[in-house]
């Protein structure tokens, strides 16, 4: 008898979610281009469901160069209207801004530390913080270090990145391990970060 697959209960059936929650999220990522992968995918994703981007995520990475940050922080006014007729990804005229204004934040920041990674994992000291949730109820939307962290962000020019934004971009890329205690992966994960 094959015993059930224990998740974190935010997962749906869809087999795109569940794809992404047991290979990728919460999974620590210290590459700065899929770092800012997640930072403009969290940033378009405010007031939607996360599985409304990842059904368009595709079509993200073709309409944004593959977030190639650098080139994106060369856009111009021909390739924002060409980003605001695309049908595949979120026509939002602010949201689309904020990529491009990121995407020069984001390689002012590197310019700085090196690389993105060393700025953003500097805030744990470069070790995920691990939790202990039991269910979804005790997940935080955002933290003391979220709000910390959105702030240092936005003082560096970066748009979009409200604490409960930052904080899910935490979750996405390792930085905290906010897998339920009872998931499958919440093992796997604080295993990696051993």
């Amino acid at each position: 008898m094959n015993k059930k697959i224990e998740r974190c209960d935010w997962v749906s059936n869809d087999d795109l979610y569940i794809k992404y929650h047991d290979t990728e999220w919460g999974v620590p990522v210290y590459d700065d281009k899929k770092l800012f992968e997640f930072l403009t995918l969290e940033s378009f994703q405010a007031g939607l469901s996360w599985i409304t981007i990842l059904r368009k995520r595709d079509n993200f990475r073709k309409a944004f160069d593959d977030f190639d940050y650098k080139k994106i922080a060369l856009y111009n006014d021909k390739k924002f209207e060409l980003l605001m007729s695309d049908v595949g990804i979120i026509r939002n005229r602010l949201k689309i801004k904020a990529a491009i204004s990121n995407a020069k934040a984001f390689i002012k920041v590197q310019n700085e530390f090196e690389s993105f990674s060393n700025y953003f994992w500097g805030f744990v000291n470069y070790k995920p913080k691990i939790n202990n949730f039991k269910t979804k109820k005790d997940v935080p939307a955002k933290t003391e270090l979220s709000d910390k962290i959105s702030k240092d962000m936005k003082k560096r020019g970066f748009k979009f990145v409200g604490s409960t934004i930052i904080y899910s971009h935490m979750q996405a890329t390792g930085m905290v391990n906010d897998h339920t205690t009872n998931c499958f992966r919440y093992k796997e994960i604080n295993d990696i970060c051993r």
